[in-house]
């Protein structure tokens, strides 16, 4: 699926959320199963689960499924199969993609990919195509470097590129090319002082991984970490696999090397003609060669994934219903970050994106989810409803797939009204709610947040708001709801205490939040109680997915004392056109162009190619400095 088709799901967005024939046929996820697939793992039982023996077992398994998928094309229409990642398409064609940190991050220690990093007292930038570096230390705002994201002997055409991770003076910048084959990481070396060069281009075998929410890489240490999905392709089974290739002038398909043996390829646990290869990639920064290895699991194509500080979570459901028409079956799946080998779980329903889930420090999984549900590919966490469902269950209940989790796991939560919901764990709660996120704001349908105590258990609770909730983030031990009421926009307090409560709202009247993605936010903890946060903002209506192609106004910041908020300011855009920036790939910004940045003492907004620095004047914030570091086009 092309990134132009992006775009075009993205249009058909609204049109979905309000129609009730995106709805699957609903079901409790928390119905209780049949008894002869409601148990536990017996004593005896596998821990792990079942990969081929070798390359003949392989070999055997993809013959048979062959002729399985021959059988079930006869009585389909053409095109019911996923169309697999092509090793070469015409341009034309693709055409039709220990520093502090500033990334808004799900887990600490656990980076993400993302438009800006902090390295050696330099921002590091991601736009458009290019890399930039930004002095950042000694009190200047000075551009100091800048370079094409992609290497000298590589066209750009038919390439996005969407995010990057910083290790130790190495950049990765992570991509999707459509004329060369998969997954592109551009590996990029910055010097002390911030100069930039360009040291190779991997790519990695893989289908498009972008999500609306979701981030494609994590960076664990000097573990870089892959998620990537990719079709089986039967008819060319030397292409089905996940494989390494270093670019050259003239690379073909056969320099892709594979990166998994049949003893780390996993037996799908749900019997079906159409699979994808569900692969967890890690790759050694600390060398001067990319050295990868790879773990896969065979599975249904939905999916939603997460990654905690021990493990990936990928949790895949199989839409068609069994013989029996019993509702369709879920799956999720652990696959340790250390290479040992991966388990599973039987389960119902489905996450709404990786805010879904959590991996707590009491040895147990918890996981929203919703009887109905795609994954969370390109825009699928957007339209995500049916009944709900808080899942919690011990680690050690995963083993080899036979094991169900109970009915007893699963504690009924309350339905929200809406399409576009938020969810996101805080302290001992979780949070969710709905509102209109890449839609136009708009008065909200359920304007309550629902907080439930996800490990003692008890009722939810639905506090009323006078907003939507376009999003949740933690705010030191407490939390805060953004939204919108149609025409302003809310910042709401919500203390996480015995009993959850909410205290008094910040309103900016006549905003809009100017980006949706979880790194557009940032709060800044100062001491107990108190910190800054901050979040770009635009106009009132504007729908959220006019982000992709228009920056935000301004980042707005506030200051929290004890949960009141008080504007402390807004750091804001020139006004007009901006310059032809000549730009060659990723001219649209698929993960936003705006942020927050907090380093040391110092509050920065990040708005499209300007940098501005504010200086607080007891409670105000008014700007101090701002730089530009467009690039200008060639003449």
């Amino acid at each position: 699926m092309t990134k132009l088709l992006r775009a075009l799901l993205l249009c058909l967005l609204p049109l979905c959320s309000a129609c009730s024939s995106c709805s699957k046929t609903k079901a409790d996820p928390g119905t209780t199963a049949s008894s002869s697939s409601n148990h536990v793992v017996a004593g005896d039982a596998p821990r792990t689960l079942t990969a081929f023996k070798d390359q003949a077992d392989l070999d055997a398994f993809l013959a048979h499924l062959r002729e399985q998928q021959k059988a079930a094309r006869r009585p389909r229409a053409a095109g019911a199969q996923p169309a697999p990642s092509p090793a070469e398409e015409p341009a034309a064609e693709a055409e039709a993609k220990s520093d502090e940190s500033v990334t808004n991050v799900q887990h600490a220690g656990v980076d993400e990919g993302g438009i800006v990093k902090l390295h050696r007292g330099h921002l590091v930038v991601l736009r458009r195509g290019r890399l930039f570096t930004i002095r950042m230390d000694d009190d200047t705002l000075t551009p100091v470097s800048q370079i094409d994201a992609f290497g000298p002997d590589i066209s750009p055409g038919g390439a996005w590129y969407d995010e990057m991770l910083v290790s130790d003076g190495t950049i990765v910048v992570v991509g999707y090319s459509y004329q060369r084959g998969g997954t592109e990481l551009g590996i990029f070396d910055m010097a002390s002082d911030g100069k930039l060069s360009y040291r190779a281009t991997y790519h990695l075998r893989s289908n498009d991984y972008y999500s609306s929410r979701n981030y494609a890489s994590r960076l664990v240490g000097k573990k870089l970490i892959f998620y990537s999905p990719l079709y089986l392709h039967l008819d060319n089974k030397r292409d089905s696999f996940p494989a390494l290739r270093r670019w050259h002038t003239g690379a073909t398909a056969a320099d892709f090397k594979r990166i998994v043996t049949p003893q780390r390829i996993y037996r799908p646990l749900i019997e079906s003609s159409f699979l994808a290869l569900h692969t967890v990639t890690t790759c050694d920064l600390g060398t001067p060669e990319l050295s990868c290895a790879a773990t896969s699991v065979m599975g249904p194509a939905g999916r939603v994934f997460y990654v905690s500080p021990s493990a990936v979570y990928v949790w895949m459901t199989h839409w068609e219903r069994d013989p029996e028409g019993r509702a369709p079956r879920s799956l999720v799946y652990r696959m340790p970050l250390d290479g040992s080998a991966p388990s599973a779980l039987r389960v119902k329903g489905t996450p709404i994106d990786q805010m879904s889930f959590l991996e707590g420090s009491d040895g147990f999984l918890n996981v929203v989810v919703r009887a109905d549900g795609g994954g969370d590919t390109m825009w699928r966490a957007e339209v995500k409803s049916g009944d709900m469902a808080l899942l919690r269950v011990p680690l050690s209940s995963f083993g080899g797939g036979d094991a169900e989790a109970p009915s007893e796991s699963y504690a009924t939560l309350p339905r929200p009204q809406g399409y576009a919901m938020q969810n996101r764990f805080v302290g001992d709660y979780v949070l969710y709610g709905t509102g209109s996120t890449w839609g136009r704001p708009t008065t909200p349908r359920d304007s309550s947040l629902y907080v439930y105590r996800y490990a003692g258990g008890g009722p939810t609770a639905a506090l009323p708001l006078p907003h939507g909730v376009d999003r949740i983030e933690a705010v030191g031990r407490d939390a805060v709801a953004v939204g919108s009421d149609g025409t302003d926009l809310y910042f709401t307090p919500v203390a996480l205490g015995e009993t959850p409560a909410l205290r008094p709202a910040y309103k900016r009247a006549g905003a809009s939040q100017g980006e949706t993605r979880s790194h557009g936010f940032f709060y800044k903890s100062q001491s107990e109680g108190q910190g800054l946060l901050g979040l770009p903002i635009v106009g009132a209506g504007r729908p959220g997915y006019r982000q992709l192609h228009e920056g935000s106004a301004s980042v707005l910041f506030l200051k929290n004392v004890g949960l009141s908020f008080s504007e402390l300011g807004t750091l804001q855009a020139h006004a007009g056109v901006g310059q032809d920036d000549g730009c060659r790939a990723s001219c649209v910004d698929w993960y936003g162009n705006a942020r927050p940045l907090f380093f040391k003492n110092r509050i920065v907004a990040l708005l499209g190619y300007e940098l501005v620095e504010g200086s607080l004047d007891g409670t105000k914030l008014f700007e101090k400095r701002r730089t530009s570091f467009a690039p200008t086009a060639p003449r």
